[in-house]
Protein backbone atom coordinates (compact mmCIF):
# COMPACT_ATOMS: atom_id res chain seq x y z
CA UNK A 1 0.00 0.00 0.00
CA UNK A 2 2.64 2.28 0.99
CA UNK A 3 4.63 1.22 -2.17
CA UNK A 4 2.08 1.92 -4.48
CA UNK A 5 1.70 5.13 -2.74
CA UNK A 6 5.48 6.25 -3.29
CA UNK A 7 5.09 5.35 -6.88
CA UNK A 8 2.19 7.48 -7.71
CA UNK A 9 4.21 10.38 -5.79
CA UNK A 10 7.27 9.98 -8.28
CA UNK A 11 4.71 9.28 -10.94
CA UNK A 12 3.37 13.27 -10.58
CA UNK A 13 6.72 14.67 -9.87
CA UNK A 14 7.85 13.37 -13.44
CA UNK A 15 4.70 14.48 -15.02
CA UNK A 16 5.07 18.02 -13.62
CA UNK A 17 9.07 18.31 -14.44
CA UNK A 18 8.74 17.12 -18.13
CA UNK A 19 5.64 19.92 -18.57
CA UNK A 20 7.91 22.88 -17.46
CA UNK A 21 10.73 21.57 -19.39
CA UNK A 22 8.10 21.77 -22.54
CA UNK A 23 7.37 25.29 -21.91
CA UNK A 24 11.22 26.15 -21.45
CA UNK A 25 11.92 24.77 -24.68
CA UNK A 26 9.02 26.42 -26.60
CA UNK A 27 9.82 29.67 -24.57
CA UNK A 28 13.53 29.24 -25.96
CA UNK A 29 12.48 28.77 -29.60
CA UNK A 30 10.03 31.64 -29.65
CA UNK A 31 13.08 33.89 -27.95
CA UNK A 32 15.75 32.92 -30.71
CA UNK A 33 13.09 33.01 -33.94
CA UNK A 34 14.47 35.79 -35.84
CA UNK A 35 12.00 37.95 -38.50
CA UNK A 36 12.36 36.67 -42.24
CA UNK A 37 15.61 38.26 -44.11
CA UNK A 38 13.97 41.22 -46.68
CA UNK A 39 16.50 40.93 -49.90
CA UNK A 40 18.14 43.42 -51.64
CA UNK A 41 17.08 44.89 -55.05
CA UNK A 42 19.44 43.78 -57.56
CA UNK A 43 21.17 46.30 -60.09
CA UNK A 44 18.38 47.54 -62.25
CA UNK A 45 15.61 46.25 -60.10
CA UNK A 46 12.54 48.15 -57.76
CA UNK A 47 12.67 47.83 -54.43
CA UNK A 48 9.64 45.25 -55.02
CA UNK A 49 11.59 42.85 -57.37
CA UNK A 50 10.47 43.79 -60.76
CA UNK A 51 12.77 45.11 -63.44
CA UNK A 52 13.23 48.91 -63.56
CA UNK A 53 12.46 48.86 -67.24
CA UNK A 54 9.67 46.61 -67.48
CA UNK A 55 7.54 50.29 -67.26
CA UNK A 56 9.22 51.90 -70.43
CA UNK A 57 7.82 51.11 -73.58
CA UNK A 58 9.91 50.26 -76.74
CA UNK A 59 8.80 53.88 -77.75
CA UNK A 60 10.75 55.00 -74.67
CA UNK A 61 13.56 52.79 -75.01
CA UNK A 62 14.09 54.09 -78.69
CA UNK A 63 13.84 57.22 -77.86
CA UNK A 64 16.83 57.27 -75.55
CA UNK A 65 18.83 55.51 -77.83
CA UNK A 66 17.51 58.27 -80.62
CA UNK A 67 18.12 61.15 -78.50
CA UNK A 68 21.76 59.69 -77.77
CA UNK A 69 22.75 59.23 -81.00
CA UNK A 70 21.57 62.58 -82.04
CA UNK A 71 23.39 64.72 -79.13
CA UNK A 72 26.39 62.63 -80.44
CA UNK A 73 26.10 63.64 -84.08
CA UNK A 74 25.96 66.90 -83.59
CA UNK A 75 28.46 67.02 -81.08
CA UNK A 76 31.28 65.16 -83.96
CA UNK A 77 30.03 67.34 -86.43
CA UNK A 78 30.40 70.98 -84.36
CA UNK A 79 34.27 69.73 -83.75
CA UNK A 80 34.74 68.45 -87.10
CA UNK A 81 34.08 72.21 -88.04
CA UNK A 82 35.59 74.14 -85.23
CA UNK A 83 38.98 72.79 -86.99
CA UNK A 84 37.85 73.35 -90.73
CA UNK A 85 36.00 76.45 -90.80
CA UNK A 86 37.80 79.77 -90.95
CA UNK A 87 34.21 82.23 -89.84
CA UNK A 88 33.87 83.25 -87.07
CA UNK A 89 30.32 82.72 -86.77
CA UNK A 90 30.64 79.14 -87.70
CA UNK A 91 33.03 78.59 -84.68
CA UNK A 92 30.94 80.38 -82.45
CA UNK A 93 27.70 78.37 -83.42
CA UNK A 94 29.53 75.11 -83.31
CA UNK A 95 31.33 75.59 -79.54
CA UNK A 96 27.28 76.39 -78.95
CA UNK A 97 26.52 73.30 -80.23
CA UNK A 98 29.31 71.49 -78.51
CA UNK A 99 28.45 73.03 -75.14
CA UNK A 100 24.62 72.53 -75.41
CA UNK A 101 24.71 68.60 -76.60
CA UNK A 102 27.28 67.69 -74.43
CA UNK A 103 25.16 68.53 -71.70
CA UNK A 104 22.06 66.94 -73.10
CA UNK A 105 23.77 64.00 -73.78
CA UNK A 106 24.89 63.46 -69.95
CA UNK A 107 20.88 64.35 -69.42
CA UNK A 108 20.07 61.11 -71.46
CA UNK A 109 23.29 58.73 -70.31
CA UNK A 110 21.82 59.59 -66.57
CA UNK A 111 18.37 58.67 -67.19
CA UNK A 112 19.18 55.41 -69.52
CA UNK A 113 22.03 54.30 -66.44
CA UNK A 114 18.82 54.91 -64.37
CA UNK A 115 16.46 52.82 -66.33
CA UNK A 116 18.82 50.05 -67.40
CA UNK A 117 19.06 50.92 -70.87
CA UNK A 118 21.80 50.92 -73.05
CA UNK A 119 22.70 53.62 -75.48
CA UNK A 120 25.53 53.55 -78.19
CA UNK A 121 29.33 54.75 -77.83
CA UNK A 122 29.69 55.81 -81.03
CA UNK A 123 27.90 56.85 -84.34
CA UNK A 124 25.76 54.70 -86.35
CA UNK A 125 27.04 53.92 -89.73
CA UNK A 126 25.01 56.13 -91.48
CA UNK A 127 26.36 59.22 -89.15
CA UNK A 128 29.27 58.07 -90.12
CA UNK A 129 28.83 57.89 -93.71
CA UNK A 130 27.53 61.72 -93.61
CA UNK A 131 30.96 62.87 -91.25
CA UNK A 132 32.94 61.31 -93.60
CA UNK A 133 31.29 63.35 -96.78
CA UNK A 134 32.35 66.67 -95.03
CA UNK A 135 35.53 66.06 -93.52
CA UNK A 136 36.21 65.25 -97.33
CA UNK A 137 34.95 69.20 -97.63
CA UNK A 138 37.13 72.40 -97.13
CA UNK A 139 36.63 76.01 -97.58
CA UNK A 140 33.29 77.75 -98.58
CA UNK A 141 32.06 74.26 -99.44
CA UNK A 142 32.49 72.81 -96.33
CA UNK A 143 30.54 75.65 -94.03
CA UNK A 144 27.70 75.60 -96.76
CA UNK A 145 27.37 72.06 -96.00
CA UNK A 146 27.72 72.24 -92.24
CA UNK A 147 25.11 74.43 -91.81
CA UNK A 148 22.75 73.04 -94.47
CA UNK A 149 23.23 69.21 -92.81
CA UNK A 150 24.03 69.62 -89.18
CA UNK A 151 22.52 73.31 -88.48
CA UNK A 152 19.41 73.09 -90.49
CA UNK A 153 18.37 69.41 -91.67
CA UNK A 154 19.53 67.65 -88.65
CA UNK A 155 17.89 69.63 -86.40
CA UNK A 156 14.57 70.05 -88.73
CA UNK A 157 14.78 66.07 -87.86
CA UNK A 158 15.65 66.06 -84.52
CA UNK A 159 12.29 68.92 -83.92
CA UNK A 160 9.94 66.74 -85.54
CA UNK A 161 11.34 63.32 -83.89
CA UNK A 162 10.92 65.35 -80.09
CA UNK A 163 7.43 66.52 -81.05
CA UNK A 164 6.03 63.21 -82.08
CA UNK A 165 7.55 61.85 -78.45
CA UNK A 166 5.59 64.50 -76.37
CA UNK A 167 2.75 62.44 -77.42
CA UNK A 168 3.63 59.17 -77.64
CA UNK A 169 6.30 58.79 -74.78
CA UNK A 170 4.70 57.15 -71.82
CA UNK A 171 7.24 57.28 -68.99
CA UNK A 172 6.80 60.80 -66.58
CA UNK A 173 10.88 61.29 -67.13
CA UNK A 174 11.38 60.43 -70.77
CA UNK A 175 8.86 62.80 -71.16
CA UNK A 176 10.34 65.46 -68.73
CA UNK A 177 13.72 64.94 -70.65
CA UNK A 178 11.67 65.50 -73.81
CA UNK A 179 10.33 68.90 -72.56
CA UNK A 180 13.77 70.21 -71.51
CA UNK A 181 15.57 69.39 -74.53
CA UNK A 182 12.74 70.88 -76.98
CA UNK A 183 13.41 74.22 -77.07
CA UNK A 184 17.06 73.74 -77.34
CA UNK A 185 16.85 72.48 -80.41
CA UNK A 186 14.16 75.32 -81.45
CA UNK A 187 16.79 77.67 -80.71
CA UNK A 188 19.47 75.70 -82.41
CA UNK A 189 17.17 75.90 -85.56
CA UNK A 190 16.32 79.60 -85.59
CA UNK A 191 20.06 80.40 -84.93
CA UNK A 192 21.19 77.79 -87.77
CA UNK A 193 18.30 78.80 -90.39
CA UNK A 194 19.43 82.68 -89.72
CA UNK A 195 23.02 81.50 -90.15
CA UNK A 196 22.79 79.44 -93.11
CA UNK A 197 20.95 82.72 -95.09
CA UNK A 198 24.15 84.77 -94.02
CA UNK A 199 26.29 85.88 -97.00
CA UNK A 200 28.83 85.91 -95.36
CA UNK A 201 28.21 82.15 -94.87
CA UNK A 202 29.99 79.97 -97.68
CA UNK A 203 29.73 82.65 -100.08
CA UNK A 204 31.79 85.76 -98.53
CA UNK A 205 34.64 84.98 -100.65
CA UNK A 206 32.61 85.11 -104.03
CA UNK A 207 29.97 87.45 -103.32
CA UNK A 208 30.33 90.02 -105.56
CA UNK A 209 33.05 89.05 -107.35
CA UNK A 210 31.85 87.60 -110.52
CA UNK A 211 29.68 89.36 -113.00
CA UNK A 212 27.89 87.84 -116.12
CA UNK A 213 29.53 88.68 -119.53
CA UNK A 214 26.42 90.86 -120.55
CA UNK A 215 26.76 93.21 -117.44
CA UNK A 216 30.23 93.96 -117.89
CA UNK A 217 31.13 97.44 -119.38
CA UNK A 218 31.97 97.28 -122.88
CA UNK A 219 35.66 98.38 -124.12
CA UNK A 220 35.11 100.96 -127.03
CA UNK A 221 37.95 100.09 -129.61
CA UNK A 222 38.24 103.53 -131.00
Amino acid sequence: MRTNKVVKGLLGVSAVAALFAAFAVHAQNTGTQTAPAQSTPAAGQTSSGTDSTASLSRVDRKLIVDMAMANMAEIESARMAQTKTQNEQIKNFAQQMIDDHTRALNEVKQLAQARGVTVPTELDRMHKAKEERMAALSGDAFDRAYMAQAGVSDHKKVHDKLRQAQMRAKDPEVKALVARTLPIVDQHLNSAEQLHKSPQVGSSRTQGTTESSSDKPKTDKH
